[in-house]
């Protein structure tokens, strides 16, 4: 029903537009009764769905990424579609509102996304406030620096989310991988991203009990630049990498907004984040747990990320285009072919 109903009617209206529709048509549900139906239809349960990474406790390996809901404004209603964890954000110390609109275009022929949102979000200290009601959700907290933090100060941004975070996530993700923010990228070289994820783990390491933090890379990154990478994570030993974020790449792309500027998502980038993944595994010898993201439209799509070295997954774009359905499609294949 998803597919022929209800994803023409909202691919006929502004993506962005229809997206803040989208939430308020889900907590609508959600507070008339519908939660349990929606767990009852999408959520599955099964042993061999579970995962311990991180010192955590996950119910199933399928997890929504971060993008979708930035502001920690529907994580509750969002797991009742049989998520295993939901990771919101990025957050920046302040509110800001993001690159001018319009900013979220889809690339229909190619199953594809291409956003230039600018991490449009209400700030660390909002979300913390929607989080402190949160009691069973599995959350990641993604961090960024504001757009006109400049990169020699972006520390401390970093350290504003994480300190203002740090009790009600239970993971963090580091992302210096969004095309959308001037000159963020350039904080995955090996020098500021060493200092950064530094900076980081010694505070992490002054906690009563500390905090998994992973980084989240680009997929347009080299050779030379993911065994950056490994070193990196065996260097700083923070827990592990998100792989992968959005691509700057239009190879291959023949949708009309293909010259839209922003991070592309979806189909086309499934590839090459597979690659990512099997490179960063087979290189570190699988020092550290990979969870992989980019062009998950199918089980199969999936368990092919697991297969090269993935320990969980996430969705965003294949969520959109696919519906809640491929979750519960992901979970019964992964239980099938355990």
């Amino acid at each position: 029903m998803y597919k022929t109903i209800i994803r023409p009617l909202f691919f006929s209206f502004d993506p962005e537009k229809i997206h803040y529709f989208t939430f308020s048509l889900i907590r609508f549900f959600h507070k008339i009764g519908f939660g349990s139906i929606f767990r009852s239809i999408y959520k599955v349960e099964s042993p061999k769905l579970e995962r311990e990474l991180f010192g955590l406790k996950f119910s199933n390996p399928v997890g929504l990424a971060a993008g979708f809901d930035k502001d920690a404004k529907l994580y509750k209603e969002l797991s009742n579609f049989g998520f295993g964890f939901i990771e919101i954000g990025t957050v920046t110390p302040k509110p800001q509102p993001g690159n001018e609109k319009p900013r979220l275009f889809r690339l229909k022929e190619d199953a594809a996304i291409i956003n230039r949102m600018g991490f449009n979000n209400g700030g660390v200290e909002e979300a913390v406030e929607r989080l402190k009601g949160n009691d069973k959700v599995l959350i990641g907290g993604n961090i960024g620096k504001n757009k006109t933090t400049p990169n020699e100060e972006a520390v401390n941004d970093y350290i504003i989310c994480f300190e203002a975070l740090f009790d009600y996530v239970d993971y963090f993700v580091v992302n210096v991988s969004s095309p959308n923010t001037p000159n963020l990228r350039a904080l995955q070289e090996k020098k500021p991203l060493t200092d950064l994820l530094q900076t980081l783990q010694d505070r992490n390491n002054l906690k009563e009990k500390r905090k998994p933090i992973l980084l989240k890379i680009a997929p347009d990154l080299t050779e030379e630049q993911l065994l950056d990478i490994i070193e990196i994570v065996e260097t700083t030993k923070i827990d592990g990498v998100i792989a992968t974020n959005t691509t700057i790449s239009r190879e291959g792309i023949s949708s009309e907004n293909k010259k839209e500027l922003g991070g592309l998502s979806g189909k086309p980038l499934a590839k090459r984040a597979t690659e990512v993944i099997r490179f960063l595994s087979e290189k570190s010898n699988k020092a550290f747990p990979i969870i992989g993201v980019g062009g998950i439209h199918s089980a199969n799509d999936a368990l092919e990320k697991l297969e090269a070295g993935a320990s969980l997954v996430q969705l965003y774009t294949g969520f959109i285009y696919e519906g809640p359905g491929l979750i519960k499609q992901i979970n019964k294949a992964i239980i099938k072919r355990t």
